[in-house]
Parts: structure tokens; sequence; C-alpha cells
């Protein structure tokens, strides 16, 4: 069952890092405007432009090691309780992420439409799944 869960988890943070490393490199994908692309990824008030290509690099790096530390969880044998003890901030990070996506003082700050929506929809139950997946896989590993 960890395998599974793990493997749902490696997917879909490969996919945002790919995405990530994308915009890292400058492109737009899958939105060909970068204004729009920034409204729609980023949501704060009035934003024109991307975050730093260095940031999103930073991001790529960081889902695509979240990754592979929720594929090394589900090994029971392997990592020891350092690996284990680092599954709960990975945890803790994702939940916070995910919860605050639905609390108004974050729909203040990120107003633009595109944002909202793909937020509510798709950007914070992401992070709440993943938040969760960190969580049953430490116990899994500890049972």
């Amino acid at each position: 069952m960890s395998m599974l869960i793990s493997a749902f988890m490696f997917i879909a943070l490969l996919a945002v890092s790919f995405a990530h490393l994308l915009w890292s490199f400058g492109r737009t994908w899958p939105i060909r405007d970068e204004k729009l692309l920034a409204q729609t990824v980023v949501g704060f008030r009035d934003v024109q432009r991307m975050p730093p290509r260095l940031a999103s690099f930073a991001v790529a790096v960081a889902t695509l090691a979240a990754g592979i530390i929720a594929l090394a969880l589900a090994d029971h044998d392997s990592g020891g309780t350092a690996l284990t003890l680092l599954g709960i901030p990975l945890a803790a990070v994702f939940l916070a992420r995910g919860i605050i996506g639905y609390t108004p003082w974050w729909a203040n700050q990120t107003p633009e439409p595109n944002f909202r929506l793909n937020d509510s929809r798709v950007y914070s139950p992401l992070c709440l799944f993943l938040g969760i997946g960190f969580i049953a896989l430490v116990i899994m590993r500890l049972l």
C-alpha cells in the first residue's frame, strides 16, 4: 500500500517539478503569455511577471527531492529513523500550504481570478493530498 501512495505522490511531484523547471528556463508552458501565467500560478495582486528563474529552479529541485523522499519512505528497510523523521516536516509544509489556501487571508493575498479557481480546485487539494500522504507513509514505516 505504501508503494502505491508514494507512486501517486511521486507522479504529482514530478509533474510540479517539471513545470517549475520549464519556467526556470523562461518557458511559459502551458500558457503562452507570461502575465497570464503569473496570474494563474502566482496569483498575487497586480502580478505582471513570473518570479525569478532561480526561484522556479529551486522549487523544481525541492519538489523533485520531496518526490524521491516519498518513494524512499515506501521502502521500510532503508533510510532508518532519519528518513522517517524527514517525512514529518514535509507533511507539515504540504498540509500548511493546503490549509492556508482555504483561508480568507490567502484569498485576500492572491485575488487573481485564475489563481483563485485553480487554488481551490487543484493547488490546495494537491497539497493536502501530499501532506496526508507523507503522514501515511511515516505511520506505515513506524508500524
